[in-house]
């Protein structure tokens, strides 16, 4: 959620040049699955990786019998059993063992027979953030653009569904819900497209999480105030003065890599060499830090060897875990980069959380007013069935789950996860040959595990819930426990509390939802509906109803109504293979098909280009990762990657005149004279299939979209 990778771009600029695009890759995220649904979420989970790939996995055989008897413990569910806080876990699966079978649809997500035929330049497969940032940028460089989407919704994980009960409306987040930098032009790369669109998005703010810990303990941390951070490291800390100092020497440690977030942003990059141009700004600023170059290997580093060095009192040990799990790992585990945006950004008077209006699925809905804006198209209940290759090897367009066939003449994107994505390839016998490869490695990647959901509808007549100050609140039950533990951590959200078009008056809404750290083969094994499911379903969510009972103890008595959302409900309704947080890209390692950069420093990320020409793949289990503004990015990256530099440069001047913060996004003067060098390589050439069609409709798109802005 908070992690920002803008020094990344200066290790490229100044060390690499074009050496991390320079490999054709893969990786993604987000929205193409064949189940349906209609509530269960994805929220900014916590957890870790390791720091080598977890032994595979077997598929447990779908049965009826109950988790402790019919399910043989594989490495995935051992290591989910008396967990310890040293402990790192990942899951992994050998996807070559995919059940036969057809897993079941839920009612409510539609049966993806919609969309119909035609020809675009870009067609995006997918519509989570990844997704519809790769198509509204892409149609406001002048690209004619499809976005299609399975899911009767858009938005991947940040959607909202509602219930009526009483004859009352009650709507819950089934994805991200903790948000920092979307109120006011700043430095996250979601809010940076949104401006770049000219897209408002309403929203109310806070300035707090709160935080209930062993002990029977409940603190609050504040944001937008190194002075009340530092009160509260005096009132809860072990030794508040020592806490005070190793934390603002953590600070001054990573304080020279943490500038660079200023330097040059997510935004600037490209894979190709058009990169040296757009981000040629960022010089100045490494030829006044030099020592930048002394911490490159500590970017990708786990930031646990340095806060190992410096940190030693528990409570601000435990507090760092926290910050650095919400980007998917707590500090043994989690690179460097992670934490210095909350380190340069969480302290300013300025800093504050947002709720948007109307649900996380503003978010979505305000990308697609951008899309649809610049003349794109958004098609909903729209499943792809194939990712349609030519004799070349190239992608030339999908075929719809209706029999449709769309057309693309750059490019197809896809959003989807990385293992649904070569699922999409089939074994067409036009397929490179390095495709079979990459379908092996991506089908055994390693990920996060499962999360557990329950949403509450409750009576609020007389609640007094004046001892909290914000709707977002994380709960650990044992600090000795693994913070990936799905019984150990878990969050509650109560976005009601500012936004009051989310229920009836009298009423709250709270979405409570744990860690991504559930096994799933004890629910594969288990069927949908029957009295073992339900069974367990309940048990599992005893430790959720028992977090908010921290903050409400009467809860129950108030409930209007209940829904737990199991992990397949999660994989059916977020289009999450087993009901996955994410990939787990551990930090200290390179990922395959990271490009070049891997061969110089620890890359933990996939790029974006696959061995198919003319596909390219965006979201949040690419670079730069997990969380809305990194998977947004990761769509800006492939719209700027499949357009010329020329054109990229000129988005970045727009965008920097429209507030001085953004001022540091033009390169300027430097990025002119890298321009007439590589804009010969830009887009690579892979992306230039069929460069006849290519240039008269990139030509008469651009002409329209010209028409459409003046």
């Amino acid at each position: 959620m908070f992690s920002s990778f803008s020094l990344f771009v200066i290790v490229l600029t100044t060390t690499t040049t074009s050496l991390l695009f320079s490999t054709t890759t893969t990786s993604a995220f987000v929205v193409v699955n064949t189940k349906s649904s209609i509530m269960i979420p994805n929220r900014p989970k916590l957890y870790m990786a390791a720091t080598e790939p977890a032994q595979e996995a077997t598929t447990a055989t779908a049965t009826t019998t109950t988790p402790a008897v019919g399910v043989a413990k594989n490495q995935n569910v051992a290591q989910t059993e008396n967990t310890s806080r040293e402990a790192i876990m990942t899951f992994s699966y050998d996807m070559s063992l995919e059940p036969k079978y057809e897993k079941p649809t839920y009612p409510g997500t539609g049966n993806g027979l919609s969309g119909d035929s035609g020809e675009y330049d870009v067609v995006v497969i997918g519509s989570g953030m990844g997704g519809l940032a790769c198509g509204a940028l892409s149609a406001k460089y002048g690209d004619s653009v499809l976005v299609l989407e399975s899911h009767i919704k858009c938005g991947g994980s940040a959607h909202t569904f509602s219930r009526m009960h009483n004859g009352g409306k009650y709507s819950f987040e089934v994805g991200p819900s903790i948000f920092e930098g979307l109120d006011r032009p700043s430095l996250n790369p979601l809010r940076m497209i949104f401006d770049i669109l000219d897209e408002p998005m309403p929203v109310k703010t806070y300035t707090g999480l709160g935080y209930w810990t062993p002990g029977n303990k409940y603190w609050r941390f504040p944001i937008g105030s190194q002075q009340a951070f530092e009160q509260l490291l005096m009132e809860q800390a072990e030794d508040g003065p020592k806490a005070i100092e190793e934390w603002n020497a953590l600070r001054k440690r990573l304080k020279t890599l943490g500038g660079s977030t200023t330097a040059v942003s997510l935004l600037n990059l490209r894979q190709d060499a058009g990169f040296l141009a757009t981000t040629a700004g960022s010089l100045p600023f490494v030829l006044t830090h030099p020592d930048v170059f002394l911490d490159l290997p500590l970017t990708f580093d786990s930031l646990h060897k340095t806060v190992d060095q410096i940190a030693t009192v528990p409570f601000l040990r435990n507090f760092i875990d926290t910050m650095c799990i919400f980007c998917g790992f707590p500090a043994k585990g989690a690179m460097t980069a992670h934490m210095l945006y909350i380190l340069e950004r969480f302290f300013e008077e300025s800093a504050c959380y947002s709720v948007p209006i109307g649900g996380t699925c503003a978010l979505g809905n305000t990308l697609q007013r951008g899309l649809e804006k610049f003349g794109g198209k958004l098609q909903l209940n729209a499943h792809v069935d194939q990712i349609l290759v030519n004799e070349e090897g190239r992608a030339t367009g999908v075929r719809l789950k209706n029999g449709k066939i769309v057309k693309a003449r750059k490019a197809v994107v896809s959003n989807a996860t990385p293992f649904d994505t070569v699922k999409m390839l089939g074994q067409d016998p036009n397929l490179p040959a390095g495709v079979a490869e990459w379908r092996k490695t991506l089908g055994q990647l390693p990920r996060h595990g499962a999360i557990m959901h329950l949403f509450l509808a409750i009576d609020a007549t007389d609640l007094d819930l004046s001892h909290i100050q914000d709707p977002a609140h994380l709960v650990v039950q044992d600090w000795g426990r693994s913070l990936q533990d799905s019984q150990n951590l878990c969050s509650f959200f109560i976005p009601s509390l500012l936004d009051d078009t989310l229920c009836p008056p009298g009423k709250h809404v709270i979405h409570v939802y744990s860690s991504g750290g559930e096994p799933y083969e004890p629910w594969e094994a288990l069927t949908p509906g029957s009295p073992e499911y339900e069974a367990y379903k309940e048990e599992r969510a005893q430790v959720l109803w028992k977090a908010v009972e921290r903050c409400i103890p009467d809860i129950r008595d108030r409930l209007e109504f209940s829904i737990i959302g199991s992990p397949l409900a999660h994989e059916a309704f977020l289009r999450r293979d087993r009901g996955t947080y994410g990939m787990a890209w551990a930090a200290g390692t390179s990922a395959p098909y990271a490009g070049l950069l891997k061969n110089i420093l620890p890359f933990p990320f996939p790029n974006l280009k696959t061995p198919v020409e003319g596909l390219l793949r965006c979201g949040d289990s690419c670079f730069p990762g997990i969380g809305t503004p990194s998977a947004a990015a990761s769509g800006a990256i492939a719209a700027n990657t499949l357009n010329p530099v020329g054109k990229h440069l000129a988005l970045l001047k727009e965008a920097s005149q429209r507030d001085p913060l953004y001022q540091f996004l033009d390169p300027g003067i430097l990025g002119s004279i890298y321009q007439p060098f590589v804009e010969p390589f830009t887009p690579s050439p892979e992306l230039r299939g069929m460069a006849d069609a290519v240039g008269a409709g990139t030509a008469a798109a651009s002409s329209s979209s010209e028409a459409r802005s003046e």
